[in-house]
């Protein structure tokens, strides 16, 4: 499975330790990653400055659902289930 284009839940939901461009202490769950833009593209694919954590996601259906809501659900159930 590819990533949906414009999608961007996966930039959004989950919480990020790792440092990101702009954002030195990572992002908190629910915030979107500055290097999202408006149209859910990540500014920094494919760059060196992304974090290894972002480049380790790799789109399934489980994840990704068939559309951003379900998406945004997963990562949320993660994220709660996850929290320490």
């Amino acid at each position: 499975m590819n990533c949906r284009i414009g999608c961007g839940a996966c930039c959004i939901a989950p919480s990020i330790s790792s440092p990101i461009p702009g954002m030195p202490d990572g992002k908190p769950a629910g915030i979107r990653c500055i290097q999202l833009t408006s149209d859910n593209k990540c500014k920094i694919f494919g760059l060196d400055t992304r974090p290894k954590v972002c480049e380790s996601l790799t789109p399934t259906e489980e994840i990704c659902g068939i559309n951003i809501q379900e998406a945004l659900s997963f990562w949320d159930t993660l994220e709660s289930l996850t929290k320490g």
